[in-house]
Order: structure tokens, then C-alpha cells, then sequence
């Protein structure tokens, strides 16, 4: 019997990835290391005939880059055979990578279910800007999968996951909420930024839509703004040629590139990433002036078997609540000289900043109380840097309270 073909690993699979895109035919063959830049905003017929063709579907061909173009394909490839999926379409943010998901599941008189922490620009389209489009959404606490099976309704259209969630790290048991899911013929959407492909495959688990902010890990220089959804074929192309064709929320072809580039180092950051936020999380969990650490590496955290257990590691994300309030956490994040006081996550460098008043502020206080982001919490994202030099700066930070 024929020895079983081992399948490559994931660093392998980043670097060399379908190997699509890099043959292009000139008076000599060309073959590139790196796909190139398609920068062009339109693309010539070969006739009028082929043109019509296209234009009626019956032929693939590149017409314009709004709905898509050579290299924003090379990253769809990529980034769908990363997360197991049949097809992917890349976006030009996180937000219309959702607001392009929620519009391809939803229409007038349709609801949502998602959970109750979510990202601050999610929470204002779900809140402010979805309802008078005539969607609307339950949030709920998002640890316990009943919540969700008590939330639907009979026009709830789409279940909204986002796993670990964004402060708080609290997980959704994606599993659980799949199960009740199927048994009502709801679609599972799961945003994936904090965990990346290399972390969590939520489609495995029976999700049937991920989401990435690629500005985040996939990007991972603080370089470039993008989003990215990974389904079924089907359902991405009716995203691609009714959604994004009308409202237009198109990737730029650099920023495409970009990420493809980034790519190619996303296991390796990815380990450094968590290698030095667990030793992050463990500084900060013995420190006289921080009063809780949340990160599920650790074994205080109340998820740590369900993060074990369905993903690959704990990620890069820390949050913690420091003594004095939120006075205590405006002394660090004004004395910190390593970590940069910024939004955003995922970048080689460590990025501190502040919840409730900043990425978060889309929430009023009462929500915040309710959803667990305290006035006291600080959000770290922690980079690549030497890890004794972070943890040095937050020393320091940390002892002017």
C-alpha cells in the first residue's frame, strides 16, 4: 500500500500557498516569486463578443476592480484554502467585510443574534445603523450557548459570533452554537481576527462564514485596512456580484499584495505573539497594582478548557484592570514609553489603550458595566519586541499609580 501523502504544515502552506498567479505569459514565461500589483482599474476585451460574454456570466474574465482583479484573487485563494473554506472575498475593511456578510444573509424585517462584546464599530452597526435599515439584533452574553437558542426568532436570519471577543476575551463555544444553529437552518458567522487562521478554523466546526479584520494579524505591519470573508462558493459569490458590486467596498490591489506578504510570516509572528503574552499575562498576574489579568492562556480564566480545546493557542490579546480605576489606567497609558498608545491590534508592535473610552466608546456606561468592559480595563496588544522590554515598561508604567 502507497504511504499516505502528509499533508504540509501551516508555515509551509503560508509561504508557498496554491502557488496560483505566478506564471505570466509574455514573449518569455515569467515566473514570480512574489504575485505582482495588478494596479489597474479596468481590464480590455478581446472583442466585442468576449466582452458581451462576459457580461452576460458566461465568462470569467477580469472588467473592473470594484469587483475583482488579479492579485485581490491570488489573496481570495489564499486566505480560503488558510481557513478551509471553498472560496474568500477581501474587502477594503473589517466593517465592510460585516456589513457586506450581514447585508448578503439580511434584508427589511430580518433579525439578528450575536453576542453581547463585540468590537465598537460592530456594536454601532448593529445597534445604530442596521435598525434603520429595518434589521435588528439581539446581543446577548455570548459564554453560555443557550442564550443564543433563547434569542431567536422565527426571522432571525443570522447568528453572529466573535470568538475570543474584543475586550473582554470571553469565548463562544462555536460548536454549541452550531448545533443550535442547524437544528433552525441559521447561518453561524464567526469573526476570527484575534485568532487568525493558524489559531481556529471556525468552518471545521461547522461555522458556516468567517470574518477577518485583516488590518489586524494578517496584515500584521500597521500598514494597511482590509477585511476579509472565507464561505462557501455560492454564498461568496452572490457577496461578490450583489453586495459588493452596488455598495462597493472594494480592496485596493496594494493593499491585497500587502497582505499576501504578510502572510508569508503569519505563524511565525503568531508565535511570538503569544510566547510573549504569556509571559505578559503572567507579570501582569502577580503585580501588586493589577487587580485582574484576562487572558485564556492562563488557568484563571473562567473559558481556559473551552480555549484548549477549540483553538491552537491563546493568542496576543491581554486585558486587565489595574488598582485606582480608571485613573490608574490613564497613568500607564500616559507613561508607557515602550508600548505605543494606539487602536488596533495585531501589529509587530505592543499597542496599549484604553476600552471604554476608546475602541469601546460606541457603548454607554450602562452597557459597558453590563458587557463586563470595566472603566478600570486596559487592552494590550502585545507586539514582538524583546519581552523583557515590555514587561520593563509596564514596570515602570505601573509603579506611578
Amino acid at each position: 500500500m502507497a504511504a499516505r501523502k502528509k499533508e504540509p504544515g501551516f508555515a509551509t502552506l503560508c509561504i508557498h500557498g496554491k502557488k496560483h498567479l505566478d506564471k505570466h505569459e509574455g514573449e518569455k514565461p515569467i515566473r514570480a516569486i512574489s504575485t505582482p500589483i495588478f494596479q489597474s482599474s479596468t481590464f480590455a476585451f478581446e472583442n466585442a463578443e468576449h466582452g458581451a460574454a462576459v457580461f452576460r456570466g458566461e465568462d470569467a474574465s477580469y472588467v473592473y476592480t470594484r469587483l475583482g482583479n488579479p492579485t485581490q484573487t491570488a489573496l481570495e485563494i489564499e486566505m480560503a484554502y488558510l481557513e478551509k473554506g471553498e472560496a474568500a472575498l477581501a474587502l477594503a475593511s473589517g466593517m465592510a467585510a460585516a456589513t457586506t456578510a450581514v447585508l448578503n444573509c439580511c434584508q427589511v424585517g430580518d433579525h439578528i443574534v450575536s453576542g453581547d462584546t463585540l468590537y465598537g464599530g460592530t456594536h454601532q452597526l448593529f445597534t445604530q445603523t442596521l435598525p434603520r435599515m429595518g434589521i435588528t439584533v439581539t446581543e446577548v452574553p455570548a459564554n453560555d450557548p443557550a442564550n443564543f437558542a433563547k434569542a431567536i426568532k422565527k426571522n432571525t436570519k443570522l447568528i453572529y459570533l466573535e470568538t475570543p471577543a474584543n475586550p473582554t476575551l470571553v469565548l463562544t463555544d462555536i460548536k454549541a452554537v452550531v448545533k443550535i444553529a442547524r437544528a433552525k437552518g441559521i447561518p453561524v458567522l464567526v469573526d476570527n481576527t484575534f485568532c487568525t487562521p493558524y489559531l481556529q478554523n471556525p468552518l471545521e466546526m461547522g461555522a458556516d462564514i468567517v470574518l477577518h479584520s485583516a488590518t489586524k494579524y494578517i496584515g500584521g505591519h500597521g500598514d494597511t485596512v482590509a477585511g476579509i470573508l472565507v464561505g462557501k462558493a455560492d454564498w461568496i459569490m452572490q457577496a461578490r456580484m450583489e453586495i459588493l458590486r452596488d455598495v462597493g467596498g472594494c480592496i485596493s490591489p496594494f493593499n491585497a499584495w500587502l497582505l499576501l506578504r504578510g502572510l508569508k510570516t503569519l505563524p511565525v509572528r503568531m508565535d511570538r505573539h503569544m510566547a510573549n503574552a504569556m509571559e505578559v499575562a503572567q507579570f501582569l498576574s502577580y503585580h501588586p497594582k493589577v487587580d485582574k489579568v484576562i487572558f485564556p492562556g492562563l488557568k484563571t480564566h473562567p473559558q481556559h478548557q473551552l480555549a484548549a480545546s477549540q483553538q491552537r493557542g491563546f493568542g496576543g490579546m491581554i486585558s486587565f484592570m489595574v488598582s485606582g480605576g480608571r485613573e490608574g489606567g490613564r497613568v500607564v497609558m500616559d507613561n508607557v514609553k515602550l508600548c505605543t498608545l494606539a487602536v488596533s491590534l495585531g501589529d509587530v508592535d505592543t499597542l496599549i489603550e484604553h476600552p471604554a473610552t476608546m475602541t469601546h466608546s460606541t457603548y454607554n456606561e450602562e452597557e459597558l458595566l453590563t458587557v463586563g468592559i470595566d472603566p478600570a480595563m486596559v487592552r494590550i496588544s502585545v507586539g514582538l519586541e524583546n519581552v523583557e522590554d515590555i514587561i520593563a515598561d509596564l514596570r515602570q508604567a505601573l509603579a506611578l499609580i
